[in-house]
């Protein structure tokens, strides 16, 4: 084990502090910075493990929550899904497929370009609850990925966030019927 990979590890675990975070979150916006941090920690993490397709995935990512911040800044939270959404998210999608291109290295490097591509979606599509149960697949794509890269800690912290969505999916759901049997 050398020092390059127990630094990348530390990283690794800065990121995962923040992602579970984003699982208790209670909007959109919330869940969008505190995951750039991530991202940030994240990339660090990537460039030291040399995994390539994975720091593309977090430039890529860390793109995509600049333009939904500054979207919703600019036009105001939105439930409704409009044309203009509907081409960021292609445009996000096309950036992420070039960048696959790019830094290829076998099928299993395409597994964080999946997990992007699926955690894009739901945090493109502004409901938290489908934010929380995409986390699930993402979450398995993750671990995948991490398992390639050889990051222990990604394995690891990346399970401890799969069972934080599950619990934030469970909270929501819970509240929501508590809300309806008041009402």
């Amino acid at each position: 084990m050398t020092t390059i990979y127990i630094f990348s590890q530390i990283f690794v675990i800065i990121s995962y502090i923040f992602l579970a975070t984003t699982y208790y979150a209670k909007n959109r916006n919330k869940i969008l910075i505190i995951n750039f941090l991530s991202l940030i920690s994240y990339s660090i993490a990537y460039i030291l493990l040399n995994a390539c397709t994975g720091l593309a995935m977090s430039i890529v990512a860390m793109i995509r929550n600049i333009i939904f911040i500054f979207d919703e800044k600019k036009n105001g939270k939105s439930n409704h899904i409009e044309r203009k959404d509907i081409v960021i998210l292609i445009a996000l999608y096309s950036i992420s497929i070039f960048s696959a291109i790019i830094t290829y290295n076998g099928f299993f490097s395409l597994l964080s370009v999946f997990a992007t591509m699926v955690y894009t979606y739901s945090v493109w599509q502004k409901k938290t609850k489908v934010y929380k149960v995409l986390g699930i697949p993402t979450g398995i794509l993750w671990i995948s990925y991490n398992i390639y890269i050889k990051s222990i800690f990604g394995i690891i912290l990346e399970t401890i966030l799969l069972i934080c969505s599950l619990t934030g999916f469970i909270i929501e759901n819970k509240k929501k019927k508590i809300e309806e049997e008041v009402n």
